[in-house]
Formats: structure tokens, C-alpha cells, sequence
């Protein structure tokens, strides 16, 4: 079946939404979703969703103005928690978003930035991120979007990250 990106426009789109991500188990605050909605009215973000048939099979935000500090102080949009549904990967879908982000940005911008997690459930990302041209920003490692000093002891987890810059 086809691979069909909506942009987050209505919201039936935002209902449908979060329904995917209670099946998932993915926990917004209805707050959350709202302020992405508005942000997409605004033009500050821009959130893509692929879906299969009639089933959301991922999403994905892009965030003109990041709250990682080296990309916001440089204008450099962010790729922004993207999620395929398990049921769904290994069908190219991830691919499919960051090419539209990228086909996006590329009208604007000469960069396009993402982080991503450091333990093994993001191993994927980590290789499509490479695979797609992606590279650190040599900025080593960052904990809720603060650098992390040498002899620094952090937790290993969602909020641990690295981030990737691609030339357009």
C-alpha cells in the first residue's frame, strides 16, 4: 500500500493524532497537541504525518525555531520527534518524512539539524540519520538541550542526545 505525508492542518487530523499515540502508548498532554496545532497555523512548525491506508504509521515535527542552542543561535530548523509505529517500519517511511522536511527546508535554508538518542532503541535512527548525510555538529553530547561537561555523570535516556547537521 501507499505511503500517503498529510501536514497537520485540522482538528480531525490532531483527533486522529492522538488516538494513534494512546494505541501506541505515546503520552502528550493535550496541551501538547493543541500548541503544535497552533504552531502549525503560525508556520513556526511544520508536523507531517505518513499514513498507510487509513492508519497514521508515523509522525514527525520540524521546528523552525529549536530549543537545542546551537541550532536556534545559527537559524538551523530541527527535525524534531519522529516516530514510525513499530508495525510499520522497515517500510521506508522514516525516509519519506525526512525527504519532505528536507524538500521544505531546502526552500529557505542551506542546513537542516535532528538529534537523536544514544542508546539502542534509537540505533536505527542513528543509521538512517548517517546513511542519509547526516553528521554531528561537533558539539559532543547534550542532556535536555545543555552541553554535558567532561566527568559529567548523566542518566542514560530519552533526554540524552546528539546532534546531526545536513548541507541541503
Amino acid at each position: 500500500m501507499e505511503v500517503v505525508i498529510k501536514r497537520l492542518d485540522s482538528e480531525e487530523l490532531l483527533n486522529l493524532w492522538k488516538l494513534a499515540f494512546q494505541v501506541q502508548k505515546i503520552y502528550r498532554t493535550d496541551d501538547y497537541y493543541f500548541r503544535c496545532l497552533e504552531e502549525n497555523k503560525s508556520g513556526t512548525r511544520v508536523t507531517l504525518f505518513a499514513s498507510i491506508g487509513d492508519s497514521i504509521a508515523g509522525c514527525a515535527h520540524l521546528k523552525y525555531k529549536s530549543e537545542y542552542p546551537h541550532f536556534y543561535e545559527q537559524g538551523i530548523p530541527e527535525i524534531n520527534d519522529l516516530n514510525v509505529f513499530p508495525e510499520f517500519r522497515r517500510r521506508g517511511i522514516a525516509n519519506r518524512l525526512l525527504e519532505e522536511f528536507e524538500r521544505i527546508v531546502r526552500k529557505g535554508h542551506k542546513r537542516i539539524g535532528i538529534g537523536v538518542g544514544l542508546y539502542r532503541d534509537y540505533g536505527a535512527a542513528q543509521r538512517i540519520y548517517c546513511r542519509r548525510g547526516y553528521i554531528p555538529d561537533g558539539n559532543g553530547l547534550v542532556y535536555n538541550n545543555v552541553e554535558v561537561e567532561p566527568g559529567t555523570t548523566v542518566q542514560v535516556d530519552d533526554d540524552l542526545n546528539l546532534y546531526f547537521i545536513k548541507q541541503l
